[in-house]
C-alpha cells in the first residue's frame, strides 16, 4: 500500500510539472509575440501612404491586445496550478486528483490536453470541463455516464 502511494505521488508530481512546463511555454511564446509586436510598432516609420500606415498600426494594436488577453489567461492557469498540493491525496476527486477509469486516465488541473507519463496517457483537464464536472466529488468505484458511455473509477490519487 505504501509503495503504491509513493508511486501515485510521483506520478502526480510528474503530471504537475508537465502542466507547469506547459504554462511556462505558453507564457514564453506569448511574451515573445508581444515583444515582436512592440518592436514592429516602434520601428514602423510614417510612410507616404498615411492611411496604410495607420491601418498597419491599428492591426498591430489589436494583435497586442489579443496577446495581452492570452497572457491574462495564462496567469489564470498559473493561479489554478498554484492551488494544487501535489503531496495531498484524497479519496474524493478534486483539484489535483489523478484518476484512472475503465475508459481513460485523468489529471484534474488545467485544460492542457493529453500528456504521457511512464508510458501512461492522461487527459489533463480543468474541473470546469464537462468530464471534469462529472468526476468532481466522485470516488473509487463510482460509475460515470458521459456521452452515452459508462465507465468506472478504478483509482483516485
Amino acid at each position: 500500500m505504501r509503495r503504491r502511494m509513493k508511486n501515485d505521488l510521483q506520478l502526480k508530481r510528474e503530471l504537475y510539472m508537465k502542466c507547469v512546463n506547459f504554462v511556462e511555454d505558453r507564457y514564453s511564446k506569448i511574451q515573445n509575440q508581444i515583444n515582436g509586436i512592440q518592436e514592429s510598432l516602434t520601428s514602423e516609420t510614417k510612410s507616404s501612404a498615411g492611411d496604410k500606415h495607420e491601418t498597419g498600426r491599428a492591426m498591430l494594436q489589436l494583435e497586442r491586445e489579443k496577446a495581452g488577453q492570452q497572457l491574462a489567461e495564462v496567469e489564470k492557469l498559473k493561479e489554478a496550478l498554484s492551488k494544487i498540493d501535489v503531496d495531498k491525496t484524497s479519496e474524493i476527486i478534486g483539484m489535483g486528483s489523478v484518476i484512472t477509469t475503465s475508459s481513460a486516465n485523468y489529471f484534474i488541473a488545467i485544460s492542457a490536453g493529453q500528456m504521457t507519463v511512464n508510458s501512461q496517457s492522461f487527459f489533463v483537464i480543468s474541473p470546469n470541463t464537462p468530464i471534469g464536472l462529472l468526476l468532481m466529488g466522485k470516488k473509487f468505484g463510482d460509475a460515470i455516464v458521459f456521452r452515452d458511455h459508462t465507465f468506472v473509477i478504478e483509482s483516485v490519487g
